[in-house]
């Protein structure tokens, strides 16, 4: 499933592949489901064109969907263009060819055709391909991923362009993630071991044997790579993601639960430092937050991926020489390490509840035991490990908490040949991690322990065997009490009474230290120290804790085979036999037993409950038909009777006050995992260990249960500004962004008028704290622009529509306000002159880019079709393109290419002709255009739009693309032939195509107008679409520019512009910054302005009183 995030209508669009043939998209804010399609084929998976929202491409079982007509709006008409995948050898070689020479050369560097024919059983189909993906970094490209290579498809010719094998001993690939900053791979091997691949630069320092080579297939070097890790057959690599927004880390999920953090990190190299690798050197960037770095200015290289690495050099560029580039390695750290569970069965148990007495100690700890003898505590609120903890040589049975700070677990090893195992009862100490063997020497050769139980109180614990009478002991003094006699009943199920003597005999044990208080000092002296004697001999008390000297009174009732129930009181040392009730003739063998308050409850192993109410003395038996009750526990916390209920097959909550069932979960019907342990996390939560390997926490109503983030307590300070509420947050972006009302920036919130609550303040000066001591410097610094902050702070923010608005609009500002004009392609299609190296956008970027830079890259694209093509089609594919380049003596040389027999040998002759013989005469011009015209209005517009560009009518031929919609065709064209007036023409027909409410791509509108230097027309639409802030900040960076010329018209947008920026922050509460803005605002801002200064003089007027 994947976000559609290339569209303004929602920003909760997600669309989903159902298994096994169909797509739905949802709106996942609601959950509501927009429309459903479905297909003939298995869809896999499938992959957006990030260059154009219309195409979708799925990869089936055998084959690939291409979709052109995919809208939001509704489900695609078409059933989609239907490709398969095949090559000329039997399978993708991992070996380079055997070496041919001339034209044969090219011929076998092909790897894999897209054709529209079902290849044959001996020809490679997509059995074996593991992900289909477009490249972000450049139109009209593909990514397919097959186990030992990726294959790079050019989608114009059908044809691959590019192929990353590894060699035979290499590990496989499982993932690969393209990256859009820079043309970069991020691919993730069997090993767990990720690796980053570069496009290598065509301007290779490093020489080839073969000019030829120079171009004849995309390139990626491998760069760096992080540490494999053991891989077994329970342990191994799942999925990689890459942070969308940086493009510099990546997060490892391996399927033992880790989840491994490794960030990219570039440093200099020494330039006296010769590599062996063979590899051309990557340098840093030219410029950092959109603005050309200068000598001594600070930036920060690990930032994101475009800021560690400059741009790949293109065909027919020079390499970069500037002064302050450096010649830069890469390499990954790991930076995080979220630990997962190990293999089950587990058992589980929570730590003591949260009560008024230990709120200030408390901690949500729950404790896992595992297979393999280890105890891990998590605490559940940061969702983090807080210890693990190798304390047992064989399987985890049990634990029960000693106190809040203290655990004990025991284990069981297999048995030997006369069943008998050797026991560990453990009492383990949490905050120094001290193990303590709980019964000494004992526990060697005897029969398994099968329960242990913690008395109310903390003071007791019975240890109950398989065949053996059970031992009471002291957990104060790890001291046995009781071993019991051999004739002792058997013990099915066991539980510890609620109810004990300690507040009676706390009250004795005070008044008899208070008599002895007072006894020790003269009658005439009780009056005034009797009441601080007694406050502290009470303290005294409290503080030494009084239960360490007190043995209170409790009791325990067990059952024994027969279903007998005994009651036993325990006191000091002496244990003494109560009551016994005999058996309930409708219930079979007493498996558990649970006790709170005067409700006691039994479960046996037939699946009946009995419920007792000891103070009504009734009891009342109810059958759940649901086989062995495993174990049953009370929910915490005063009044709370629920009851948790654990069967073989799932579990149940019950209302032991109304005897009904609240909620219940079934192994094979609700959900597909078995439960192994279950436990109370809190009063209205439960927690369950699973046989898939995790511990989930549910609702009360057996639902997933979930909290707010904000509500998380980390471990670390993170900087993460949607935890704070989202008038807060957006404070803090304004506050960080722009501070006119200061003459430095700071990043302290007390020190500017801030009308927000302590809570929040500090909240958001967290927030600040936060960031790194590298941004920090950054954002002090007063030499940083406006401009660079607000492309600095929308990464920070993640904000990828800002940061797109702000990357374009940076370099266009730089380029308008230095005077520079777009450079114009010649009509022949020579490039033109070069700007300044690595002065230009990436072609990431697309039509965004300057029209010499992305025509060189085009005849870069088209050279490399031409290498690399195997067939007629091919040929007759580059051809055209060439003739829409304007390169025609090489269109010529491939049209006379034609073999006689084929049937398009004559046409293609004939149209060699009339390129070679066209002039610029007036009748022959017009009879082409008028063939031209006609061909369009008959269906032929791609052949009609070759004609027009013949005759260097290039402008005529974008109109009529555009009146046939292909709107994206026209921009192309419009960008390699026409003179910058022209093309700017052809643009703004575009812009107002994208503002269409059927369209609706305002934001692509807008950065295309950036790149026109449309600057006052994007103000206009900024504020038309409400933002704000965007539009505020934007006219203050075009002013101190000045690229916007100022006049009257222009002086009532802007004073609009700053009114509403004023208003926003006057609701956000930074009335310093609505003031400023107000001011700025003219005639629109004087009553925003009056009344924020009466606001100022009245709160004044409160300080001062």
């Amino acid at each position: 499933m994947e976000w559609m995030w290339n569209q303004d209508a929602s920003r909760d669009l997600l669309l989903a592949v159902h298994p096994p043939n169909y797509i739905v998209l949802w709106n996942a804010d609601t959950g509501t489901k927009l429309w459903k399609k479905s297909y003939t084929e298995n869809i896999l998976s499938f992959s957006f064109d990030p260059f154009d929202p219309s195409n979708l491409a799925l990869l089936t079982s055998d084959g690939i969907v291409f979709i052109s007509d995919f809208s939001h709006s509704k489900a695609p008409g078409s059933t989609g263009k239907k490709v398969y995948i095949s090559s000329p050898y039997s399978s993708p070689v991992h070996s380079k060819p055997t070496p041919a020479t001339g034209a044969k050369k090219a011929l076998n560097k092909v790897k894999v055709l897209i054709t529209n024919e079902k290849p044959s059983a001996e020809s490679v189909t997509l059995n074996d391909c593991l992900q289909l993906s477009y490249l972000p970094s450049k139109r009209n490209h593909m990514l397919l991923l097959y186990p030992r290579e990726i294959l790079i498809l050019d989608l114009e010719v059908s044809q691959t362009v590019g192929v990353v094998a590894i060699e035979r001993t290499g590990i496989p690939f499982i993932q690969v993630i393209p990256c859009r900053q820079r043309d970069t791979l991020f691919c993730l091997h069997e090993n767990g071991c990720i690796t980053l691949r570069v496009r290598r630069s065509n301007c290779s320092a490093v020489k080839e044997p073969d000019p030829d080579q120079s171009v004849q297939e995309l390139a990626y070097d491998l760069r760096c790579q992080c540490d494999a890790m053991r891989v077994t057959k329970t342990v191994r690599p799942y999925r990689m993601v890459c942070s969308p927004v940086s493009e510099n880390s990546a997060a490892l999920i391996v399927s033992d639960g880790r989840v491994m953090m490794w960030e990219l990190k570039a440093h200099a190299t020494r330039p006296d430092i010769q590599y062996s690798s063979g590899v051309s050197p990557l340098y840093s960037p030219v410029s950092f937050c959109g603005v050309p770095l200068r000598l001594h200015q600070r930036w920060i290289p690990d930032l994101s991926l475009d800021s560690m690495i400059g741009q790949s050099v293109i065909a027919g560029e020079e390499p970069p020489k500037a002064p302050l580039q450096q010649e830069v390695q890469l390499k990954f750290l790991l930076t995080g390490l979220l630990s997962g569970l190990p293999l089950p069965p587990f058992v589980i148990r929570m730590s003591p509840p949260l009560t008024t007495k230990n709120i200030n100690q408390y901690q949500p700890l729950l404790a896992v035991g595992t297979s393999n003898g280890s105890v891990l505590v998590y605490h559940l609120t940061s969702g983090l490990l807080h210890k693990e903890l190798s304390i047992h040589s064989c399987e985890v049975k049990g634990i029960e908490w000693a106190n809040l700070t203290s655990f004990l677990s025991f284990a069981t090893s297999t048995p030997n040949n006369q069943g008998l195992v050797r026991n560990e009862l453990q009492l383990v100490n949490l905050p120094t991690g001290r193990s303590l063997a709980f019964r000494g020497e004992l526990g060697n050769d005897e029969t398994p322990i099968e329960m242990i139980k913690v008395s109310h109180l903390k003071q007791y614990l019975v240890v109950v065997f398989k065949d053996k009478p059970l031992e009471l002991w002291d957990i104060r003094t790890c001291t046995l009490l009781r071993e019991m006699a051999k004739n002792f009943p058997v013990v099915t199920a066991l539980e510890w009474s609620p109810s004990h003597n300690l507040k009676s005999m706390r009250k004795k044990q005070l008044a008899a230290r208070e008599a002895i208080a007072r006894q020790t000092v003269s009658d005439t002296e009780v009056c005034s120290v009797e009441s601080s004697v007694i406050s502290l001999v009470q303290e005294a008390e409290s503080r030494s804790g009084l239960s360490q000297s007190i043995s209170a009174r409790e009791h325990f009732v067990f059952t024994d085979m027969d279903g007998q129930v005994y009651h036993l009181t325990v006191e000091g040392n002496s244990v003494k036999d109560g009551a016994r009730i005999p058996p309930d003739g409708s219930m079979g063998s007493i498996a558990c037993i649970a006790w709170k308050g005067d409700t006691l409850v039994l479960g046996d192993v037939d699946g009946n409950l009995n419920f007792w109410d000891l103070k009504a003395r009734l009891s009342r038996g109810i059958p759940t038909h649901r086989g062995w009750v495993k174990k049953i526990r009370f929910a915490p916390g005063k009044g709370n009777q629920k009851l948790l209920v654990m069967f073989n097959d799932g579990a149940e909550v019950w209302d032991t006050k109304e005897v009904q069932m609240v909620s219940s979960l079934r192994s094979g019907r609700n959900v597909n995992y078995k439960v192994l342990d279950v436990d109370w996390c809190t009063s209205d939560k439960v927690v369950l260990a699973s046989d898939d390997g995790c511990i989930r926490v549910l609702e009360m109503a057996m639902k997933s249960a979930s909290y707010r983030v904000d509500e998380q307590e980390l471990t670390d300070p993170v900087w993460c500004p949607y935890l704070l509420l989202p008038r807060a947050s957006l404070a803090l972006k304004a506050f960080l962004l722009h501070q006119p009302w200061n003459g430095s920036y700071t990043l302290d919130v007390a020190q500017i008028n801030y009308t927000e609550k302590e809570d929040i303040k500090s909240l958001i000066q967290e927030q600040l704290n936060s960031l790194s001591n590298d941004i920090k410097s950054i954002f002090l610094d007063p030499e940083f622009s406006l401009l660079q902050r607000c492309l600095l702070v929308s990464r920070l923010y993640g904000d990828e529509s800002d940061l797109q608005f702000w990357t374009v609009a940076a370099h266009y500002l730089h380029k308008f306000s230095q005077g520079e004009q777009l450079s114009e392609p010649a009509a022949n299609g020579a490039a033109a002159a070069q700007g300044k190296p690595g002065n230009h956008l990436d072609i990431c970027y697309d039509t965004l880019c300057e029209n010499a830079y992305f025509q060189k890259f085009q005849l870069e694209r088209v050279h490399l079709q031409e290498v690399k093509r195997s067939n007629y089609d091919h040929t007759k594919k580059c051809a055209d393109q060439l003739l829409l380049l304007g390169q025609t003596d090489r269109a010529v040389q491939l049209l006379l290419e034609t073999n006689a027999e084929n049937t398009s040998y004559y046409c293609d002759s004939l149209k060699a002709c009339l390129v070679t013989t066209i002039t610029s005469s007036g009748p022959s011009q017009s009879t082409i255009k008028l063939v031209a015209t006609n061909m369009i209005a008959n269906g032929k517009l791609a052949e009609g739009v070759q004609l027009l560009c013949l005759i260097d009518k290039a402008a005529d031929a974008c109109r009529y693309l555009q009146t046939y919609g292909e709107w994206n065709l026209a921009a192309w064209l419009a960008k390699v032939r026409l003179n910058s007036t022209e093309c700017s023409e052809v643009l703004k027909r575009w812009v107002d195509h994208l503002c269409s409410p059927q369209i609706n791509q305002k934001s692509k509108a807008i950065l295309v107008l950036l790149s026109l230097g449309c600057f006052l027309k994007v103000v206009e639409m900024l504020h038309s679409m409400r933002y704000f802030d965007r539009t505020a900040l934007f006219v203050e960076v075009c002013l101190k520019h000045g690229v916007i010329e100022v006049n009257d018209n222009t002086n009532k947008l802007i004073s609009s512009v700053f009114a509403d920026y004023a208003r926003t922050l006057k609701a956000l509460g930074l009335k310093q910054g609505a003031v400023v803005f107000a001011s700025k605002a003219g005639a629109d801002g004087t009553d925003l302005l009056n009344e924020l200064t009466r606001i100022r003089g009245a709160s004044r007027g409160e300080e001062e009183q």
